[in-house]
Order: C-alpha cells, then structure tokens, then sequence
C-alpha cells in the first residue's frame, strides 16, 4: 500500500512542479534600506488608497514602532486606523475582528506592519473586503480568493517570514486548534518595505528564530521537487547571508548592514519557496504552532536537522552545493561529507543562540495525532525529496519529547 501511495505522490509532484511553472506569482515592488519606510507615504499616494488599515500587533503598537510611519500618513493628508490585535499565531477571529474595523472606517488599503502573524492577518483582512461572500474556511487551500485585495502594502519587522512577497497566508482554527493555509496569486502585496531600522529593536532570540525561519524556507525550497533556476538562486543567496550574518546580529543587534543583509535574505527565501513550496519541516511545525502555540520560527528551527537528517540521502547533492555556497566546504570533497556538515552547521547555529533540541510541550499521547495532521498537510501537499509515513513521522517525533 506504502509503495502504492508513493507512486501517486510522485504524480502529484510532477504535475505540481509543472503547474507550479506556468503561474505567475507577483512579485511585490521592493523599497529597502534604511528609513526606506518614510517613502511608503509617497507610494501610497500613487495607489488609489486614501484611507489606510494598518495591521500589527500589540507589542509593536505598545513600543510605537510604527509611530514615524503614521505621522508621515497624517502630514500627506492620508488616513490612517490602527487595528493592533493580531495574536502571535493569528486566528480566525482575529480576521473577522480587523475585517469589521476596516469596514467600520471605510478603509480602501491595507499597511501590514509587523512580523508574520500581521502579514497574514492582513493578507485574510483584504481577501475576505473583496470576496464578502467567502468565509476564511472556504478560501482554505489553493487559488480560492477569485476578487483582488485593496492595495496592500507589507512592512516586516522581523527577518523571517518573507510573507511580505508569498502568495500564502497561514491562519489558525482554534475550534480543532489546528492551523491552515491560504494560497493565492490575489494576495500578494504589491509594495514592500524592507526597512532594517525597524528590526533592531528585536531581542535576540527573535532574531535567531526568524532568521532559522527563513533559513528553513530556502532550504526545503531548494531541496524539495519543485524548484527552478529562479527559485534555486534566491534560496542560494538566503543561505549564503543568513550563514554568514546570522549568529552575529544576534549578538549585536544594532548592525544595520547585516540586518538590512537579513532582511534580504528573508524576502530572497520568500521568492523561492512560494514558488517552490516547504515541506516536512513546515507540516509539523504548523501543528506545533496550532496545538500547543509554539511560535513558528522556533518550532521551524527544531525541527529543521530531525527532517534534514532523515531525508539527506536522497538530496545529498543539493545539500553538499548548499554547504558550498553557505562557505562550508569545497565543491571537490564528497557530497556525503558536505551534506552531513551542512546539517552540523545548523544544530551548531541553534546551539550557539540558545534554541533547544527538544520541545516541551509535547505529548506523548498526542504524537499519532500530530502525525496524522502533518502527513495529511504534506503528503502529497509538499514535493519533499524523501516522503514519509506514519510511523516514521510519529518516530522522529518521539525524538524531540
């Protein structure tokens, strides 16, 4: 039945990874470096938007981080309302909630402004202004939002998500706590802001969260059987920067360049992986996230070497080029050691920020459930390079009790 089942996985790889080719993802216009975000202003001023939503979190809103931005909003005679509560794994309700605000005050864009739980939020916000008559179940899956969104504008604080150029918006159902993606060409922002003067403020430990967050997305896009040149580039030069800049902005927050490097990086993984998807990584750490609120980017950075080392045989070769590129090696040592040292390389970043190898908060009585979610959102979901079964899926998660 096992063999059975992996042959129409593989189908489904293929067709995937041709379909996949053929859409043309939107790729958001990009204003970076630092105080980039004071010309956000002038570029919605060229959109037909003149009363503005923006998206955050309480954190950032307490700490007025965007504070600069909605004064330059005032003073080009732009509106502006605040919907700050968005949950660090955003729910359903929170939605409907930043859905009736926007309503309420006859907005026509949208600003998300903050770290992946905003982008999403914000993406359903618009999604659900222009199609009223889809419920953000219906829309659950792909290519379901039939309207386009409100001009929607993106402002990461945190290097991690890339969401501020993804067609995908992750949402929580608290009602079976389980989470669940949204996928669409329509919802896309079409500006960006990668502003490093937002992100320095970070703890470190959201840093290195993130940042394994967007390590972990260009790696199962380049690893996975999807990818093209296009997406083989972009997950190339995240590894590259987060390799080499990641552990030392933890350190020392206040380096501009590298935080502006970071950021690159972060909207580079975006560029690969929605055009060429994740995989096992993402599966279960999306329940982690919706069982028991793991935050992502930790759970991603876990989980990442468990995954890496049951599927390196089969994508040693990719492996061993990542290692070279990342610095780890020459292209003439053997793809076996490259790879092994590949996935040396990060239990060695994790360790040295502080991420543990383990998570607590599993249960032992929940591992065949958390399995059976996971495989349900992978197979045949993700076109990873080694596909998985139940019992292996509940093994490797009695690893990380």
């Amino acid at each position: 039945m096992w063999t059975l089942k992996k042959l129409l996985y593989r189908c489904a790889h293929f067709a995937m990874s041709i379909a996949f080719k053929r859409i043309n993802v939107p790729i958001p216009e990009l204003l970076s470096g630092p105080g980039s975000i004071r010309q956000l202003p002038g570029i919605i001023q060229e959109t037909a938007a003149t009363k503005l939503l923006l998206v955050t979190d309480k954190g950032i809103s307490s700490i007025g981080l965007a504070g600069d931005l909605l004064e330059d909003l005032s003073n080009t005679n732009l509106g502006c309302t605040v919907f700050d509560d968005v949950q660090p794994n955003p729910s359903i309700a929170n939605v409907e909630a930043g859905l009736k605000v926007y309503l309420d005050e006859q907005c026509d864009g949208i600003i998300a402004f903050g770290g992946g739980s905003a982008m999403d939020c914000a993406k359903l916000i618009g999604a659900r202004a222009a199609n009223p008559d889809k419920p953000v179940l219906v829309m659950s899956g792909g290519f379901k939002v039939k309207n386009a969104l409100p001009p929607l504008f993106a402002v990461p604080t945190t290097a991690g998500t890339g969401s501020e150029c993804t067609l995908a918006a992750v949402i929580t159902n608290p009602d079976v706590r389980e989470k669940f993606a949204v996928a669409s060409d329509k919802i896309v922002p079409a500006y960006a802001v990668l502003d490093p003067q937002l992100m320095v403020s970070l703890p470190p430990h959201i840093t290195a969260h993130t940042g394994m967050d967007a390590l972990t997305h260009a790696i199962e896009a380049y690893v996975g059987k999807a990818g093209t040149p296009f997406t083989d580039e972009h997950a190339e030069k995240a590894v590259k920067i987060i390799f080499a800049d990641l552990e030392q902005v933890f350190a020392d927050g206040s380096d501009l360049e590298k935080r502006s490097n970071l950021a690159y990086a972060s909207y580079c993984a975006g560029l690969a992986f929605t055009r060429a998807l994740v995989g096992y990584v993402h599966a279960i750490a999306h329940n982690l996230g919706g069982l028991y609120g793991v935050p992502h980017g930790l759970a991603n950075a876990i989980v990442l070497p468990y995954i890496l080392e049951f599927s390196r045989e089969d994508c040693e070769s990719k492996l061993a080029r990542l290692a070279v590129v990342g610095g780890l090696g020459d292209p003439q040592e053997s793809d076996r050691e490259l790879s092994h040292r590949f996935i040396e390389k990060i239990r060695s970043m994790n360790e040295n920020m502080g991420i543990p190898t383990r998570v607590a908060e599993i249960q032992t009585s929940d591992i065949p459930l958390i399995a059976r979610r996971a495989l349900a959102e992978g197979n045949p979901g993700y076109p990873v390079p080694r596909l998985m079964h139940q019992d292996q899926c509940e093994a490797l998660l009695r690893q990380l009790i």
